[in-house]
């Protein structure tokens, strides 16, 4: 098997699924930055030259919750996935409402502040993507109370997805004097925190950038 991706793109979310389940996998580092991703062997890949893509014999699968799901259901011994329906049909649930709820505001913040062109930026989008985010946030801050994980007793991919989202909303970019995106949801927070702690979690972003940089 071999992954496609860089550091700290959502390929985290696949490379932290294979980690914990330790099976072995090629990991193939694509650098946006230098235009990699746009390379003809790479499109030959995923034409849609975007991270991560994921390699499993003549298998090629892109969209990071779709890999993760997939590694899920690949190894079922690895218990990543609940066997009962509804319980997975709630980690279909967490899984869809992180990538849609929560990471959507987080990207639109991050265009509007660093990602686009300057005079593409608008300082209003950012302050309504910023309510967005918390609105949704305080469902799932709500939903963990008293609970260590999204679903059920146990770890599943649905949590490798939903703390790396979290942990994108501490690095955003911030405006001077703005309450930080998580200070006030103290159990994701502490559920992130859990998540990262764990032996085999990946980096965090901050510190896949600052890797970068050094």
């Amino acid at each position: 098997m071999q992954l496609y991706g860089f550091a700290p793109t959502r390929s985290i979310r696949v490379l932290w699924t294979l980690r914990e389940l330790d099976v072995p996998f090629e990991f193939i580092n694509v650098d946006p930055t230098k235009g990699e991703h746009r390379r003809p062997e790479f499109l030959a890949v995923n034409p849609a030259g975007k991270l991560p893509a994921f390699v499993d014999g003549e298998f090629v699968l892109t969209e990071s919750i779709a890999i993760v799901l997939y590694l899920a259901e690949k190894y079922p011994e690895k218990g990543l996935l609940p066997t009962g329906l509804r319980a997975r049909a709630e980690v279909y649930r967490w899984l869809l409402f992180t990538a849609t709820e929560l990471e959507q505001p987080l990207w639109r913040i991050a265009r509007h502040t660093s990602q686009y062109p300057p005079e593409k930026r608008l300082p209003a989008e950012i302050a309504l993507a910023r309510q967005d985010f918390l609105d949704m946030a305080a469902v799932l801050e709500k939903h963990m109370d008293g609970r260590q994980f999204l679903v059920g007793d146990s770890v599943t991919v649905a949590d490798f997805v939903a703390a790396y989202t979290l942990d994108m909303a501490t690095v955003v970019p911030s405006r001077p004097n703005e309450v930080k995106l998580l200070d006030t949801l103290p159990r994701l927070r502490a559920f992130m925190e859990r998540m990262y702690q764990r032996p085999k979690a990946p980096p965090r972003i901050a510190e896949a950038l600052a890797s970068l940089r050094s």
